[in-house]
Formats: structure tokens, sequence, C-alpha cells
């Protein structure tokens, strides 16, 4: 195939980003052209010609130049196994549409294998998304394994648990873990994790050949307070702490170690491994959690990631 010029390069580039807004993130052509600033009629031909030129199937398969250049910056910045950043939307930076298409895109690569794997998941709504995208795939050889529990204190199910919807998609045999996420007291989590059925759920986890889990701020709009985890008294009191974020809800400060406080004491979730030598894939995006990415990216809480261009640029500048 002979080297396209830069002007075809550049073409590609356009028709690729029309490609995604227009059916990832379902922008109308009206939107696509003033997004990109040229007419209607433009983005209807960039449109057709991301699909003529075989850049859009069901996700993106063409390489966006600036997202391919943060993704380098990044990994080179953090030494990180693996990075991808997914186009961003200029009248909307921190949106996280495409996170889950590129999430499912990595998950079924690692389910594509023959060689059987365990896969431990977090939860959450971008974990969520991520599940709803995987295409349907039978894979016996593989476990899924669940890092935290899947109720909250009151013993209703979490809507966001991942484990049992990702296995009826993939036909895989799954072990989520029959707890609530946050326990009343310390003494009540070591017990529960003494229960053999939980154990062996815990081994399996330890023993994982790939982790994905969500990145979570801490703020009036954490996930573990809207979910009714953490009180707002107890929110305050990580804040006064130094708490910024948090991996399947163990809290940690900016430079992503984990904090000596009364939830780390309480948390039911399997611990974390810093510098796993095994992929544990981060996936977030957003203004709101630059600072929780931060920190699980300089303490190796997470050694590979998934975000947006808007997130990843401002995580090249903080």
């Amino acid at each position: 195939m002979s080297k396209l010029s830069k002007a075809e390069s550049r073409r590609l580039d356009e028709a690729a980003r029309a490609g995604w807004l227009y059916y990832v993130a379902g922008k109308t052509q009206d939107e696509i052209a003033k997004i990109l600033a040229t007419s209607r009629q433009t983005a209807q031909r960039l449109v057709a010609l991301s699909v003529s030129s075989g850049l859009v199937k069901v996700r993106l398969d063409h390489p966006i130049a600036n997202c391919m250049t943060l993704s380098q910056k990044l990994q080179n910045r953090f030494n990180l196994l693996s990075c991808e950043v997914v186009p961003g939307l200029s009248d909307s930076p921190t949106s996280t549409f495409g996170l889950g298409q590129a999430g499912a895109a990595e998950i079924e690569r690692h389910l594509t294998s023959d060689t059987p794997k365990v896969i431990a998941m977090g939860t959450g709504r971008i974990m969520r998304a991520c599940v709803d995208e995987l295409s349907s795939l039978s894979c016996p050889q593989h476990r899924i394994v669940s890092l935290l529990g899947n109720m909250a204190s009151d013993g209703s199910a979490s809507q966001y648990d991942v484990v049992v919807h990702m296995a009826e998609r993939i036909q895989a045999s799954h072990y989520p873990m029959p707890l609530p996420v946050i326990a009343r007291r310390a003494d009540e989590r070591a017990a529960w994790h003494q229960q053999p059925h939980i154990s062996s759920v815990f081994n399996q986890a330890k023993q994982a050949d790939v982790t994905f889990v969500g990145i979570g701020n801490l703020g009036e709009k954490s996930p573990l307070h809207i979910d009714g985890f953490i009180t707002k008294k107890e929110l305050q009191e990580l804040s006064d702490l130094g708490a910024v974020g948090e991996v399947i809800s163990w809290i940690f400060n900016k430079d992503g170690n984990l904090i000596n406080c009364d939830i780390n004491q309480r948390v039911a979730s399997v611990p974390l491994v810093m510098s796993s030598s095994k992929p544990v894939i981060g996936i977030a995006a957003g203004e709101d959690k630059v600072i929780a990415i931060l920190g699980a990216l300089r303490s190796k809480l997470i050694n590979s990631l998934i975000t947006n261009e808007y997130t990843a640029q401002r995580l090249l500048d903080t």
C-alpha cells in the first residue's frame, strides 16, 4: 500500500472524527458540522467517507493522531503497560462518550484468548457501560471475578454490579461478592472475609490475569456518597484527611496512598496491590476525576488507562 500524503491523512483523520461523532456520540450531521467548523454537506461527506474507507464498523478503527500522541505521552510519563485515549467532544470535553466502547474492546481482547483467564472486575457506571457494549460471546474457559461487594448496607442489590451481567453476555463462569460494599464495623468485615465462599472469591481475584476498575472522585457528586455508601459527614471527614479518590471503594490521597481512615477499616473489597506486574486497567474521564486519576497513576494503583482527550491533556498539564 502506498504511503498516504499529509492531505490524505488529515482527510481520514477528519472522517474518523466525524464517524465517531455520528456513530458513537450520537451527534446529528448539523451538530457535527458545528463541532468541526465546516458545512453540513462536508460533514455528511466525512461521515460517508468514514464508512467507505472502513474506518467505522461498530467501533472506531482509525487512530486519531492527537489521541495517539496523548496516549504515548501518558504511557511514557507514568510508565504504563498500555494507554488508550478516545476522542473528546469540543462542546462537552468531560463527556464519557466512547469510554464504554473502548473498555469493551479491551475486555474482548482478553476474552478472545483460548488460554483460560481470570478477569477481575470492579463496578460502577463506567464499568457497566463497558459491559453493555460487549459482543455476545461464548467464553466458558474464562472466569469473571468481582473485586467488591454487590449490596448496600440494607441488603439491596447494586444496580451497577457488572459480574453477573457480564457473565450472561459471554457465557463464562462468574464469582460475585455477596457482601455489602462497606461493613458497619471492622470486626464485622473480618468475620465476613473468613467465610469459605468469600475467601475463595478473594483468592481468585488475587490471581487475576487482568483487572478492570473505575476511578471515583470524592465530593458532593462522589458515587460512594450518591449511592448511599458513605454519609455527608463521613465525606467531610475524608476531605479533611486529604482524600481525593477511590478505587473499588479504597480511599486514597493525591499521591495515591491509602488513607488511615474509618472507611478503609471497614471496606469489604479485595485489597489493592500497588505496582502489580499484571494489567490493572483504570477507566475514567472528566474534570472532577483528574486528581483522583493522577493519584492512582502516581502510586501504581493502576498501570494502564483508558480515558478521553480532555482528561488526558489535563493529566499531562497538572
